[in-house]
């Protein structure tokens, strides 16, 4: 059985993230594991004697597992029995197992862990703060397998997913990725019984939008009749195929608020090097002021 890797950071609404991963995971057929991260920068004598740091740092993680043990007997105790994963007798609530880790770079650390045998899916909940964390970025841009990301700001549970699909592109790798959003879309839509929704923008750079040289109704319609073929090869009705002009982020964050899409599924490029700090991506520019949850599929999944 495949795994899902659950990330649970301290002091973060980790145990929101564990119920959702659990219940995913489930949904999905697959293994539930938590992973548990933790670091703290030492002062005074714990800093300067690595004797006294070993023994702060263990008091800190030994904390931490009872914390988790707790957290996970309240879900299993909001659970029916028909909704536990597992429902063997142990102390750990349906025998989950998780590891706490002593970590400074939880990204580094969970793409590594997280290999595509072994794993089908990352998860992690946003980080609840006006200034993402690191970590999010990095595992963005690092992961191997599917990442979900979950938002504390959802928006409705109106039972909708929204797949990003570029349809205009004819590279081999775009298409492949294409394919890969499409699947995990469709996976997606299964297990929880959502509608499914495609979206697709039509690129328009803001200078060119705001001189009205071009007329985006023209382009949209163009865009349906050049790309009537592809729609249907997906397999989805004309009445949830939705085309929009201009920037990919933003009409694809408003087109998930009007659709009230519980999740969206995109493809992430993961432009490394200079490139992807300047640039970066749709998926990283998206996440700022999503009100859905996020399944970023990678495009090192398909490459």
């Amino acid at each position: 059985m495949d795994k899902l890797y659950i990330i649970a950071q301290k002091n973060q609404q980790q145990a929101n993230a564990m119920s959702a991963g659990i219940e995913l995971a489930k949904k999905m057929n697959l293994q539930p594991e938590i992973a548990a991260y933790s670091y703290e920068s030492f002062s005074g004598d714990a800093y300067y004697n690595p004797r006294i740091a070993a023994d702060v740092r263990q008091q800190i993680l030994a904390t931490q597992k009872l914390e988790l043990e707790q957290q996970l007997s309240d879900i299993a105790a909001d659970m029916t029995p028909t909704d536990m994963p597992f429902n063997t007798p142990s102390k750990i609530p349906f025998n989950i197992p998780f590891n706490i880790t002593w970590c400074k770079d939880l990204a580094e650390h969970a793409c590594q862990q997280a290999k595509p045998q072994q794993y089908a899916m990352m998860l992690k909940a946003i980080h609840e703060s006006d200034y993402f964390l690191p970590a999010d970025w990095q595992l963005i841009r690092h992961t191997k397998v599917p990442l979900m990301l979950l938002t504390h700001n959802l928006l409705s549970k109106a039972g909708t997913i929204l797949m990003a699909v570029d349809l205009g592109s004819n590279k081999p790798v775009k298409k492949a990725l294409n394919q890969a959003v499409i699947n995990q879309a469709r996976r997606l839509a299964e297990v929880t019984g959502h509608e499914l929704h495609l979206g697709f923008v039509i690129r328009i750079p803001k200078i060119l939008r705001d001189m009205d040289i071009l007329n985006s109704r023209v382009l949209i319609k163009e865009a349906y009749d050049k790309h009537q073929q592809a729609i249907e090869q997906i397999g989805i009705d004309r009445d949830h195929v939705h085309i929009l002009a201009g920037n990919p982020d933003m009409c694809l964050f408003e087109l998930s608020c009007r659709l009230n899409a519980e999740y969206l599924v995109m493809g992430a490029v993961q432009r490394q090097g200079i490139m992807g700090r300047v640039i970066g991506n749709t998926a990283e520019a998206i996440l700022a002021r999503s009100r859905s949850h996020i399944l970023l599929i990678p495009q090192q999944a398909v490459d």
